[in-house]
C-alpha cells in the first residue's frame, strides 16, 4: 500500500500543488489527506468532475503549472466534453493529471452500476488520446510512474491519467470533519417520508446510501420495492428521472429523494423542474453537508441556501426541517400542497455499519417499477 503522505510529497516534488475534484470511495484516504493538509484554495471539492477539469485548466492558465483532478471512473463522462473540447492538444493543449478510482475493475467484484464503466475505463482514456497508467502500490514503482506521467503532461502539454485500484492507498482517516450537530439521521428521515406516501405514489431515490436505506426500510416492513426507482448510478440525475415520470403520470405523486452532493452536481436540473411546474412533483433534499458514501468530505451544503434557490427559480412551496418534530409537523403540508415543492431536511452524517445493499438487480428493479407505473 502507498502511504498518502508519500504520494502527496511525490506530487509536490513534481510541481503539482493544486487539487480539485469529487471524492471517491477508492480515493477516500488520499482525499481525506488532502483535506487535512491543504487549504480551501489549493484543494477544491467541486460540484462535478467537469467543473474540476475547468478549475485545473484555469489554474494552468494563471500559473503555468498543471493541477490534479481526482474522481471516480464513473465521473469520466462528466469530463469528456471539457477534456476533448478545451484541454486537448488540438485546442488549448492543457497539461493536468487525472487521479481516477477504478470501480468495477474486470476480475474484481463490484456493484452492478460500476461493471460497464470498469470495463471501458482504460479504453476510454486511450480513445481520448490521454496517456494512462495504473498507480503501483510500491514506493519505488509509483515514484517512477508519477514522475514519468507528469513529465509527459508538461512536455507534451496534455492531460494524463493515474488509475487507482482498490486498496492502493494505506488507510487515512479524515481529521478535519465538517461540523454537524443536527439530530435527525438520514435513515430516520427516509422512514418518515416513506411512511406518509401512499401505495400509489412513485419514488425516485438518489445514488448512494439514501437508496440503500430506502430499500432496507421497505424490507423491514415487508412493503415491497416496486414503487421505488433506485438511481444506483448517474449521480445528480435522480431529479430529472423523477421529472420525466411526473410529466407523464400527472395524476400520481412523484417524490424525489435527493442529496446535497447530488443536487449540486447538476444544480441546473432544479431550474427545469421549476419551469415545467409539475403539480405532482415532491422534491426532498436530505442535506448532511458531506459526501457521506465516499469519506465524509464537505459538499458545502450547509453554506448554501437551497430553499432560497428553490424560491428564486420558481418552486411553488419550500419547507425546511432540522428535527423529527419539525418533520412530523411539515410532512402533511408537504404532501397536501401542489408542486413543484421542496422540503430540505438537515440531517446528521454517517450511517449504520451493517447497512446492506439492494438484493434485487437493476434489471429487476426496472421491470417491477415499470409494471408499477403502468398499473
Amino acid at each position: 500500500m502507498l502511504n498518502c503522505d508519500f504520494f502527496y510529497k511525490q506530487l509536490r516534488k513534481n510541481g503539482i500543488n493544486f487539487f480539485a475534484g469529487v471524492p471517491d470511495s477508492l480515493l477516500q484516504d488520499i482525499c481525506a489527506y488532502l483535506t487535512d493538509h491543504t487549504n480551501s484554495e489549493t484543494n477544491v471539492i467541486t460540484a462535478n468532475e467537469g467543473g474540476a477539469i475547468g478549475m485545473a485548466l484555469g489554474h494552468y492558465l494563471a500559473t503555468g503549472k498543471p493541477g490534479l483532478v481526482y474522481m471516480q471512473n464513473s465521473g469520466q463522462g462528466n469530463t469528456v466534453n471539457p477534456l476533448m473540447s478545451l484541454a486537448d492538444q488540438d485546442i488549448y493543449s492543457i497539461p493536468m493529471v487525472l487521479l481516477v478510482g477504478w470501480r468495477g475493475e474486470p476480475g474484481h467484484k463490484d456493484e452492478p452500476q460500476h461493471i460497464k464503466q470498469g470495463k471501458i475505463t482504460l479504453e476510454l482514456f486511450k480513445t481520448m488520446g490521454i496517456p494512462c497508467m495504473v498507480l503501483p502500490e510500491t514506493e519505488k514503482d509509483s515514484t517512477d510512474i508519477i514522475t514519468l506521467l507528469i513529465k509527459i503532461a508538461i512536455s507534451e502539454k496534455k492531460p494524463v491519467a493515474l488509475v487507482v485500484r482498490q486498496g492502493t492507498f494505506a488507510p487515512y482517516r479524515l481529521k478535519n470533519k465538517p461540523k454537524n450537530d443536527y439530530p435527525l439521521a438520514r435513515e430516520e428521515a427516509i422512514g418518515c417520508i416513506a411512511s406518509v406516501l401512499s401505495e400509489k405514489d412513485i419514488v425516485v431515490s438518489t445514488t448512494g446510501k439514501a437508496s440503500r436505506e430506502l430499500y432496507e426500510f421497505r424490507d423491514r416492513y415487508g412493503m415491497g420495492h416496486a414503487q421505488d426507482f433506485l438511481t444506483v448510478g448517474g449521480m445528480g440525475h435522480a431529479s430529472q428521472i423523477a421529472l420525466g415520470i411526473a410529466l407523464v403520470k400527472k395524476k400520481r405523486i412523484v417524490c424525489c429523494i435527493d442529496g446535497d452532493g447530488a443536487i449540486l452536481m447538476h444544480l441546473g436540473g432544479m431550474t427545469i423542474i421549476a419551469t415545467q411546474k409539475p403539480e405532482n412533483f415532491k422534491h426532498v433534499l436530505l442535506n448532511n453537508g458531506v459526501h457521506d458514501s465516499v469519506g465524509g468530505q464537505s459538499t458545502g451544503g450547509f453554506q448554501i441556501d437551497f430553499c432560497g434557490i428553490a424560491k428564486a427559480i420558481g418552486y411553488r412551496k419550500i419547507f425546511s426541517a432540522t428535527s423529527r418534530e419539525e418533520l412530523d409537523t411539515l410532512l402533511p403540508l408537504f404532501m397536501e400542497k401542489k408542486g413543484p415543492i421542496l422540503l430540505e431536511i438537515r440531517i446528521s452524517s454517517g450511517a449504520r455499519n451493517d447497512l446492506g445493499r439492494p438484493k434485487t438487480t437493476p434489471a429487476q428493479n426496472k421491470r417491477d417499477f415499470m409494471e408499477f407505473l403502468h398499473d
